[in-house]
């Protein structure tokens, strides 16, 4: 029940920088609630996926897909683009500790030397921002491109 709470609290929590960047991008006011659901939302499916034992990858993929298809509908009845709810609702899911450490142990290997549990330790972080990012961009997209692929066959 606690962890129950916690992940809803966390997703709450992550309206927060969404509805900033939909600020910062200049999304109309009437439409800043959406992007902040749309952020809680795709945080909170990623949370709840990981929590199960999913990958964080995986996770990313599926939350990021499900704001798409949300955004996409959204899209669709207000007339906007989709990406005017979607951009800032993956912000908050955007793997920022990952890169921070990767550039971290970049920047040690060039000041102490490197070492292999440092390079691994800068791979394997590197690749898990190149993978979250990925799977953010591609989640995102996907729902928009089949729905308007299919469109025109209705």
């Amino acid at each position: 029940m606690m962890d129950l709470l916690n992940l809803l609290f966390n997703a709450l929590i992550a309206a927060v920088p969404a509805v900033g960047f939909a600020m910062a991008f200049n999304v109309p006011a009437r439409y800043l609630w959406r992007c902040g659901l749309a952020g809680a939302m795709g945080f909170g499916i990623r949370g709840g996926l990981m929590a199960f034992g999913a990958p964080i990858e995986w996770a990313t993929f599926v939350a990021a897909g499900a704001v798409g298809w949300l955004t996409a509908h959204w899209a669709r009845r207000t007339l906007a683009p989709m990406q005017l709810y979607g951009v800032a609702a993956i912000i908050p899911m955007i793997p920022g500790s990952y890169a921070f450490n990767t550039v971290i142990g970049l920047v040690e290997m060039s000041a102490v030397g490197a070492s292999e549990p440092l390079m691994e330790q800068v791979l394997v972080n590197g690749i898990k921002t190149v993978f979250i990012v990925g799977a953010l961009s591609v989640g995102l997209a996907l729902p928009g491109l089949l729905y308007y692929r299919n469109r025109s066959i209705i």
